[in-house]
């Protein structure tokens, strides 16, 4: 009987230190997320403050492609990008996504339907090595040379790319603007993502790929095309 009652007293002590130990890690994880938000806040702009600024350019950041077209998350960053572009805030783009194979071509999609809408070929720029966003930040900094950029995607997202930019140097902003609803599983994903990218900026490990700069304000759209256009 005593033997029975140790191993329940031990039992109890087991699951009250798991039980502790959890709920320390979901606050530590509610509270970065919170803390990222917090401080980007701040920085996140609506459109008529945009004439006040100068950025360097303006970066969309992809999201997919179906049957080699913008998904419609996309495309609705293509159109607030072009919503920036228009006030004259910036004179170029940065189109930064994810062409690591030959039959998967984000950058050019995108900029194709920018050059669609009148934007000159010239003006627009390709990151194909921009797989998250982390790594879009670090290259727009180390490979573009860009000091000020407003950042153009959906406002759950929005947080951590601003986040992650100035954590790296960049005197970033984010546009908000925002028309399609998205499913909670966005927010959850989303969650996640700041957890992972709030120690990557303490670490700051490099992207997959660095090389050659481009620095986009002394530079042409036409240095970062692999195809040629007409």
């Amino acid at each position: 009987m005593i033997k029975g009652l140790y191993k329940s007293k031990r039992l109890k002590i087991i699951i009250s230190v798991f039980m502790c130990v959890c709920l320390f890690l979901a606050g530590f994880f509610i509270g970065i997320n919170a803390y990222v938000i917090s401080y980007a806040k701040d920085f996140i702009i609506k459109t008529d403050a945009l004439s006040s600024h100068n950025f360097d350019c303006i970066m969309v950041l992809g999201a997919g492609l179906w049957d080699g077209e913008p998904s419609p998350m996309l495309k609705e960053r293509l159109d607030f990008g072009l919503e920036a572009y228009n006030t004259g805030c910036s004179e170029k783009l940065l189109m930064s996504g994810d062409h690591g194979k030959a039959d998967y071509d984000e950058v050019n999609a995108m900029k194709d339907y920018v050059i669609n809408e009148g934007v000159d070929k010239e003006s627009v720029f390709l990151d194909h090595a921009g797989f998250s966003t982390y790594e879009s930040m670090y290259r727009a900094r180390d490979i573009f040379k860009t000091e000020k950029m407003l950042i153009v995607t959906q406002k759950y997202h929005l947080y951590r790319a601003v986040y992650i930019a100035r954590k790296l140097g960049i005197d970033a902003y984010g546009f908000d603007r925002e028309e399609l609803k998205y499913p909670l599983y966005n927010d959850l994903r989303e969650s996640a993502a700041r957890f992972k990218d709030f120690f990557w900026c303490l670490f700051k490990p490099e992207p997959t790929y660095l090389g050659e700069s481009v620095p986009i304000q002394s530079s042409s759209g036409s240095l970062t095309d692999d195809k040629v256009r007409v």
